[in-house]
């Protein structure tokens, strides 16, 4: 099966050549500017590893709950926390300083970096009180309390939409005559 072999390009240029197939519009165009060709690999691809990654799992590790808090924000320019502390520990280890002392130095900045940042929204919101306004919203909130206000609304909704309501009702009815059901077939078969 030697004709099926190849691309898009070769393939629709063999049918052509071997009238086939009519030639299409766009042919010409391809031809002109062929599609970028990617190498295969016969064997398995290679894992992308950088040399922050071993530092990245140990401060999940000892920061499990980072995962959860510290949310990675695709749109930001900003590494996420783990990234950064990666790179710290290299940069202290370039400077001479070793692993274990590197990793200390690199977690009490985290540390010292979430308590500032608590503190500084703490002042924010006893500014806000003295001035009679509500406080502002958190600027570092968690992951999990972000993706929880977004499903406020939903869940108030339940509670109020007319069609939510509707659904409710006619679930806790099915539900009652299961239960007649039940009952029924239940005082005769023993």
């Amino acid at each position: 099966m030697s004709f099926m072999r190849g691309d898009l390009l070769t393939k629709t240029q063999k049918l052509v050549k071997g009238l086939a197939k009519a030639e299409p519009v766009w042919l010409k165009a391809m031809e002109q500017a062929p599609p970028a060709m990617f190498c295969r690999t016969d064997g398995k691809v290679k894992r992308i590893s950088l040399p922050e990654d071993v530092y990245i799992k140990k401060f999940f590790q000892k920061h499990s709950d980072s995962k959860h808090e510290d949310a990675i924000k695709i749109n930001s320019f900003e590494p996420p926390p783990a990234r950064v502390f990666g790179l710290r520990v290299l940069e202290l280890k370039e400077q001479g300083v070793n692993e274990e002392e590197a990793m200390a130095v690199a977690d009490m900045e985290y540390r010292s970096e979430r308590k500032e940042k608590k503190k500084a929204y703490a002042r924010l919101k006893q500014i806000a009180r003295l001035r009679g306004r509500k406080p502002p919203p958190n600027p570092y909130p968690s992951a999990i309390k972000e993706v929880q206000a977004e499903e406020r609304k939903y869940v108030r909704d339940r509670f109020f939409n007319p069609k939510m309501l509707d659904i409710v009702q006619k679930l806790k009815e099915e539900r009652a005559a299961e239960m007649q059901d039940r009952m029924r077939g239940g005082s005769g078969g023993w």
